[in-house]
């Protein structure tokens, strides 16, 4: 699959180097169970979390740009800095790359522009921090978006940032990293590192194709 060649290429050292992208550490991004869900967290509020057992606690996130629009065109989660020994396309549940045809690819939708990861525990700590101001405000409530994301997005000038770590739970560690995706609408695919032993090094989603 050429998806997964081109990724193998950008991702299997430790950094990315190529003229067409700008590469951020964004932060690090605390992932309770290691059950990671990759969404658009404004849809998707019951997406299953990858097939694939993830190491729990904190990992780094890199954000990779295209230069030329300025637009996020992969994100980046590394667990480990040991060396790549092949990339898998990422699937969930009841999903088998044998049953793909040449060129589809699993991934999920995004509608709102945003895409996310996140663990499995801190999605439903999100959908109960939404049940709960849905509750709360009843007629006044405005959607998870305005209610919890805005903020971190824009203030009363306009964009602020691209992406940001969010925390829908105080008692909880886990943590959202949410995101603009690519030129917006559209079906991504993600994309694990695993090394010799078979265990995951990295998790990629693609949303702009960059040739290598």
């Amino acid at each position: 699959m050429q998806h997964i060649e081109n990724i193998s290429k950008l991702f299997s050292k430790n950094f990315v180097e190529n003229p067409l992208i700008e590469t951020f550490e964004a932060g690090k991004i605390y992932l309770p169970t290691g059950q990671v869900v990759a969404c658009d967290p404004l849809i998707m509020s019951g997406m299953n979390p990858f097939n694939t057992q993830f190491p729990s606690g904190e990992f780094p996130v890199f954000v990779h740009k295209e230069r030329e629009s300025n637009c996020v065109a992969y994100v980046e989660i590394v667990f480990s800095n040991e060396e790549i020994a092949g990339w898998k396309m990422a699937t969930t549940e009841d999903q088998d790359v044998a049953e793909l045809q040449d060129g589809e690819v699993f991934g999920y939708p995004i509608e709102s522009g945003m895409g996310c990861f996140m663990d499995f525990e801190t999605q439903e700590s999100l959908n109960r921090l939404e049940k709960r101001l849905f509750h709360r405000k009843g007629a006044d409530f405005m959607g998870i978006y305005e209610e919890f994301f805005h903020e971190h997005f824009f203030d009363e000038n306009g964009a602020i940032d691209q992406y940001a770590f969010l925390k829908p739970d105080e008692e909880k560690p886990g943590t959202i990293f949410s995101f603009e995706a690519g030129y917006g609408e559209g079906f991504y695919a993600s994309y694990i590192g695993f090394g010799k032993d078979g265990q995951p090094r990295k998790l990629v989603t693609e949303f702009i194709e960059i040739v290598s």
